[in-house]
């Protein structure tokens, strides 16, 4: 099982603003399987000895670097955190203090130090968490289920989910026709299943409220149309699993949203090269690094791709947008392109971290503009 720990979009917008005399961050790959943490211990090891080179050779006050080594030791010698690990690991840590966030996506091992933290490979787990929700729907029953990228799907407890449709209309069936006012035949089927989406969904809410996961329904009609109709999450994927889901296996249902997920992420960066490209021709989107440290310093952005691997080091002013590249990384200077999704995501634009293939032309960065400038 994945033991994850993902920053909520607040959280990252904090980390975004912090600063100190020297923040290291370091990106690794860890397995789920503890008995093979060995590797990444090791990894961990070698990127901050890099990361200490880097200070030291810029003249980092030597108190300082112990503390931020004790910080990095601690972490080593905690053999519980090491026997819940995911597939990548973000070690954040200033000489005051550390931060982890275990990750299920993939990420590419590197060390970057500064006056503030690299985040743009948190946004990929921000931005397509491989965390989703299913809710399976029938006159039946109810269950809510947890899928993560691997292992078993979780069963969440709902308090007070109906246990059945009956139940919820306190009826012993919904299939009766007696004569009740309008409530008979098919028609007053319909209203006691309406009744049951609604206790579903009332359910629900207090166990969704800020979580923000896309949620599968897996339901046949004309209860699935029905729910769609009364739901009140905004996480809803309007694509249905369709099928009455009373037998199917949970880690069958899970390979269902998973591959709704691909499919969900995939027409997310198809619409954005769809608008990217309706934008160019009246100059409201761009791949020039220059132009969208501009538009970000201005507020000008909408959306924005920003590639998670890719290192371009150097400084950005964020007041004047200007982009001053180093020759080589160092602890002077910065990922420009991290700085920038930063400074974009400050004034309200929607930033998504992806990788390369996915971006217009093959560019480190690609944005549509709310205005041309």
């Amino acid at each position: 099982m994945l033991h994850l720990d993902i920053p909520t979009l607040e959280q990252f917008r904090r980390l975004a603003g912090q600063r100190a005399d020297a923040c290291v961050s370091i990106y690794l790959d860890t397995t789920p399987l503890s008995q093979e943490s060995g590797a990444a211990l090791i990894e961990l090891g070698n990127l901050f000895r890099t990361a200490a080179g880097q200070l030291t050779d810029a003249g980092f006050d030597k108190r300082r670097l112990a503390q931020l080594q004790e910080h990095i030791d601690d972490l080593v010698d905690d053999d519980e955190f090491w026997r819940l690990q995911a597939n990548s690991l973000c070690v954040l840590a200033t000489p005051d203090a550390i931060r982890t966030f275990r990750l299920a996506n993939a990420l590419s091992p590197m060390v970057q130090v500064s006056d503030r933290f690299h985040l743009k490979p948190l946004l990929r787990a921000i931005t397509f968490p491989h965390v989703a929700l299913v809710l399976a729907l029938s006159e039946n029953g109810a269950r809510l289920l947890e899928v993560l990228p691997e292992g078993a799907p979780v069963e969440i407890r709902v308090p007070g989910l109906p246990q059945d449709a009956a139940s919820a209309a306190g009826k012993a069936s919904i299939n009766d026709r007696s004569a009740s006012g309008r409530i008979q035949g098919s028609e007053g089927k319909k209203v006691r299943l309406a009744q049951y989406a609604r206790k579903v969904d009332a359910a629900l809410r207090p166990v969704l409220a800020g979580r923000h996961t896309p949620l599968f329904l897996a339901s046949a009609d004309p209860l699935a149309s029905i729910y769609h109709g009364v739901n009140s999450s905004a996480d809803l994927v309007p694509e249905t699993i369709a099928g009455t889901h009373d037998r199917t296996p949970d880690a069958e249902l899970a390979a269902a949203a998973q591959h709704g997920l691909d499919a969900l992420y995939a027409a997310q960066v198809a619409d954005f090269a769809a608008l990217f490209a309706a934008r160019g021709d009246h100059g409201r989107s761009t791949t020039d690094l220059g132009q969208v440290g501009h538009a970000a310093a201005f507020g000008a952005i909408d959306t924005m791709l920003v590639d998670i691997d890719g290192v371009i080091s150097g400084t950005y002013d964020e007041t004047t947008g200007a982009i001053t590249l180093a020759d080589e990384p160092g602890a002077d200077s910065y990922g420009v392109t991290d700085a920038i999704a930063m400074q974009a995501l400050a004034t309200g634009a929607r930033v998504m971290g992806v990788r390369k293939a996915d971006i217009p032309d093959g560019a480190d960065v690609a944005a549509i503009l709310r205005y041309a400038v």
